[in-house]
C-alpha cells in the first residue's frame, strides 16, 4: 500500500479505501479508521516500513470496511480506540451488529463480521468541536445519516476526513448509495459546506481541495434525490417492498446469485422507500398483513 502525504502531518494509506493518519512524531501516528479485515496485514506492513506505530484510532463509524482492525490493533499494540457512543454500542455484540446488517441472519453476521466486536477506550463527545486525542487537537463534526453516530474529523492540518458522509467524484454513479437515513445524510452533508478546510478526504478514494467541495456536495445531494425519483417511478401500482426491490434490481441490473448480497440490495432499497414515505411521496397501507406502497397521488 502507498502512503501519501495530503498536507503537513496528514497522510493517507491507499488501501481498498483511503485510510487517513496523522503523524504525531517520527514514530507514532493516529489512524482515522482501520479498513477491511483482509487488509490488516498489508496496512500493518505499510506502517512498519514508515517506522510508525498506531497509538490511537479516531474511528469514523462502525462499518466493516472502517473498523475491522480496531480490536486487533487494540490487542496487539495497546492502541487507544475512540468511537461515538452509538457506534460503540454497535460493536458491543453480534446482536447489536445485526442492527447494522439488518437483513442478514445472526449466523451470517458472525461469519462475516465478528472481527468488529470490541470495546473502545474513549467515547467521543456528542457535540461538535475540539477533541484532544493522543496529544493532538482534532475537530469533530457529527454527521449522522450514513450511520447513527458517524463523524467527520478535521486534523490539526485543517484537513477533513469525511469518511462516508461524502462520496468521491468517481463514485457518483453508485446505483444504491447506502444511508441508514437518507434525509439525515442530506442534512449532514450540508454541514460540510462551512468548514473551510484545505482538503477533504473521502474514504472511498478521493481527495478534494477545499475550493471544489461545494460542487462535490451538490453532486452528492443530486445523486440521492435522482435515485429516489428513479425508485419512485418504479412504483407504478400498489407494490410490496420486495416487489419494489426486485424492480430496482432489474432497473440497475443488480443481478446476483448470492443471497447475502441480494439482501444488502434489499436493505438499501428499503432506505429509499422510507425516505420517500417520510417525504410524503409514497403512501403505505396494510392488506392481508402485508404493507403495500403507492405513489401518493395515485393512492
Amino acid at each position: 500500500m502507498n502512503l501519501t502525504q495530503v498536507k503537513g502531518n496528514t497522510w493517507v494509506i491507499e488501501a481498498n479505501q483511503l485510510i487517513p493518519l496523522y503523524r504525531l512524531d517520527e514514530k507514532r501516528c493516529v489512524l482515522l479508521d482501520t479498513g477491511l479485515p483482509g487488509e490488516r496485514e498489508e496496512m500493518e506492513n505499510t506502517l512498519s516500513e514508515a517506522g510508525l506505530t498506531p497509538v490511537g484510532v479516531l474511528c469514523s463509524h462502525a462499518h466493516v470496511d472502517h473498523c475491522a482492525g480496531n480490536g486487533y490493533l487494540q490487542e496487539k499494540y495497546g492502541t487507544k480506540i475512540a468511537l461515538t457512543a452509538p457506534e460503540a454500542g454497535m460493536c458491543a455484540s453480534l446482536l447489536t451488529l445485526k442492527c447494522y446488517f439488518l437483513t442478514l441472519s445472526p449466523g451470517t453476521v458472525e461469519r462475516e463480521s465478528a472481527c468488529m466486536i470490541h470495546t473502545p477506550d474513549v467515547i467521543i463527545p456528542p457535540a461538535d468541536g475540539p477533541f484532544s486525542f493522543c496529544g493532538a487537537e482534532f475537530r469533530i463534526v457529527h454527521t449522522p445519516g450514513h450511520s447513527s453516530g458517524h463523524i467527520c474529523t478535521v486534523t490539526p492540518d485543517n484537513v477533513c476526513y469525511t469518511a462516508d458522509a461524502l462520496l468521491s467524484a468517481e463514485l457518483l454513479t453508485a446505483k444504491l448509495p447506502y444511508n441508514l437515513s437518507q434525509r439525515m445524510a442530506l442534512d449532514s452533508r450540508e454541514k460540510l459546506r462551512g468548514l473551510g478546510c484545505d482538503f477533504y478526504i473521502m474514504a472511498h478514494r478521493g481527495i478534494c481541495p477545499g475550493s471544489e467541495v461545494g460542487s462535490l456536495i451538490d453532486a452528492n445531494q443530486e445523486l440521492i434525490r435522482r435515485r429516489a425519483e428513479e425508485i419512485l417511478s418504479l412504483v407504478d401500482r400498489p407494490m410490496t417492498a420486495s416487489q419494489i426491490d426486485e424492480a430496482a434490481c432489474v432497473r440497475y441490473r443488480l443481478f446476483t446469485h448470492k443471497p447475502p448480497r441480494a439482501l444488502r440490495f434489499e436493505r438499501n432499497v428499503r432506505f429509499f422507500i422510507e425516505y420517500l414515505v417520510d417525504a410524503g411521496r409514497l403512501t403505505e397501507w396494510c392488506q392481508n398483513g402485508t404493507v403495500y406502497y403507492a405513489q401518493r397521488e395515485n393512492s
